[in-house]
Parts: C-alpha cells; structure tokens; sequence
C-alpha cells in the first residue's frame, strides 16, 4: 500500500477493526510518519441465478433481505439475523467457488434457517415460496416443523 501524502511503498498497521464485512485499518507511513486509512473488502466472484423460466440474473443479497423480511415481519427476529443469513449463503455459494446457482438452492438454504430461527416465519416464507394454493399444503407443512 502506497503512502497518499509521499507516495512511498512502505507502512505499518497502527489500528484493525472489522466493519460491515469488511476491515479498517488505520496505516502511518514509515517515511513521512502520516496516517490514512485503508478498507479490505472480500472480492466475491459474480454469482448467477438462474431463475424458474430458465433465464439468469446476477445474485442480489438485498432481494433476499427483502424476501426474507416480509416473512419475519412482526416477528421476533432481528435484521442483523435476516442479514447474516444472506450473507452466509452468498459467503456459502462463495465459498465452493460456485457461479451459478438456482432459486429453489437459494430457497431450500433459507427455508432451513427459518426453520431454526422462527416457525411461523418458515409458514411464511414457505407458503410464498412453495406457491401454496390450498389449506393442505399449509397443514403438511406445519406438520413437518411438529416432527422435528
């Protein structure tokens, strides 16, 4: 990292700290003694969705935080879980050097962490999900939250 004030090549870490995903670190210059700041960010390569009609569509964390928080609205569970459960698929996903994934991968990854986290909050995301039509497919899944 490049000193902003002299341009020499050389600094020190005065200060780390991790912010929103990322890390701040505070840097002084070995030449000119100056400090700046600096912010690491995780390079995530672009991840595609492909979607029920076949066509792709860049991921969208903010989509799924949308998607999951009308199914925990009213509920008792925080924005930072709903966050954190996006960006633990999009870490997953990351992480296996996947590039493309489908809705239903998405989906199923949320409808298990639902599951934990909030029961009625899983009804919800599963009834829009699973495309609910009739009172059955509500009753099968609620019977399967009383079996585990």
């Amino acid at each position: 990292m490049n000193c902003p004030f002299c341009g020499f090549a050389d600094s020190k870490v005065v200060d780390s700290r991790s912010l929103d995903h990322k890390k701040r670190r505070r840097r002084e210059c070995t030449n000119c003694m100056k400090r700046f700041t600096t912010y690491e960010v995780m390079d995530i390569p672009l991840l595609m969705v492909k979607k029920k009609d076949g066509s792709f569509e860049p991921f969208d964390k903010n989509k799924l935080v949308t998607g999951i928080y009308s199914a925990i609205k009213k509920r008792p569970v925080s924005m930072e879980e709903v966050t954190r459960i996006a960006y633990e698929i999009e870490n997953n996903f990351a992480n296996e050097f996947k590039n493309q994934i489908t809705t239903s991968e998405i989906g199923d990854i949320v409808l298990e962490k639902l599951k934990t986290l909030d029961p009625i909050a899983y009804i919800r995301f599963a009834s829009v999900y699973k495309d609910f039509t009739d009172k059955e497919s509500f009753i099968k899944i609620i019977s399967e939250l009383d079996t585990k």
